[in-house]
């Protein structure tokens, strides 16, 4: 083998390794920082990029994505002096490859211990109890200062949800003693106003009954007077009635001889009827004179009326 084919192939390695240093392909949703010479030169995005050999180099890779982290449970102590392990997950996501390159060593290290002193701190503002009513303030709270602390380092801190807090087990004990009491205590009340509803609506009933039956007493005392009303009315009606037509017939051809048979039969009926009732009764001093009574009671017939 001659010398310049074994030239040849030196060359075309040395070209290949030039290219395989130079030619860079940076995959979707990440981005590489460059350097030159030392120096921050550029960043690159997703795609085929070429450096200036000997000059430039990848110093530093980042992943555009957005990343999720676990935050080591860790001992808070809330307002209440009470100790609880709390654990979550943080969600970040680099916005600036060279801020975060260059901005911070660890960025990743650093949000995560942050996350734990602000987590420690905002839990020591609040009870026992309210730590599990007030889990979206903590979190946004935290998120808020995190943001605050990694925007100079290209970093955006997105959300942080806490997964668990794990009071002490005599606290846990005391908790559930008192959840048990509270429950037996909506029970009870519960109980007595089903108790007391019932009552008003017993109450109610009566209430109503005795107005329906005071109602139905008064239509029926109405109802009676007014067919008593009409019974005495329909009476009087017919008894005048029939006086009118008593009177039309005393006046009439033949009236007065049948009103003095009239009379005479009732006086011969009751003065005969006074014999059943006693031994002893009183006899007028005229009863002889049947025919002056006839004539008295003829004459009072005849009168008209006065106008």
């Amino acid at each position: 083998m001659d010398t310049g084919f074994i030239a040849i192939l030196v060359v075309v390695f040395l070209i290949v390794v030039i290219l395989a240093k130079t030619a860079v392909i940076v995959p979707q949703q990440n981005a590489f920082v460059v350097e030159r010479l030392g120096k921050y030169s550029k960043t690159l995005n997703a795609g085929f990029h070429i450096l200036i050999p000997f000059l430039e180099r990848i110093a530093y890779k980042h992943t555009l994505k957005e990343q999720a982290t676990d935050i080591d449970e860790q001992v808070c102590i809330t307002n209440d002096n009470v100790q609880v392990g709390v654990d979550g997950v943080l969600y970040m996501q680099v916005l600036d490859p060279g801020r975060a390159s260059y901005g911070i060593g660890n960025y990743m290290f650093a949000i995560s211990q942050l996350a734990q002193t602000t987590l420690r701190s905002e839990i020591g503002k609040i009870a026992l109890d309210r730590t599990f009513e007030e889990r979206g303030t903590i979190n946004q709270n935290v998120v808020s200062e995190l943001d605050k602390a990694s925007d100079p380092w290209g970093v955006k801190v997105l959300r942080y949800e806490i997964k668990n807090i794990n009071p002490p087990h005599d606290v846990l004990s005391a908790m559930e003693k008192q959840m048990r009491a509270e429950r037996e205590k909506r029970a009870v009340i519960l109980t007595s106003e089903g108790e007391r509803d019932a009552k008003i609506n017993q109450a109610e009933g009566d209430k109503q009954r005795v107005i329906k039956q005071s109602e139905a007493v008064k239509m029926e005392k109405i109802n009676e007077a007014q067919g008593e009303a009409e019974a005495i009315l329909a009476v009087a009606t017919a008894t005048a009635q029939g006086l009118r037509e008593v009177a039309a017939a005393v006046v009439g051809q033949g009236g007065p001889d049948a009103m003095q048979l009239r009379i005479a039969e009732q006086y011969i009926e009751q003065f005969g009827n006074l014999a059943k009732v006693g031994n002893t009764f009183v006899v007028p001093s005229n009863l002889a004179d049947l025919t002056s009574m006839m004539a008295l009671a003829t004459d009072i017939a005849k009168r008209k009326p006065e106008a």
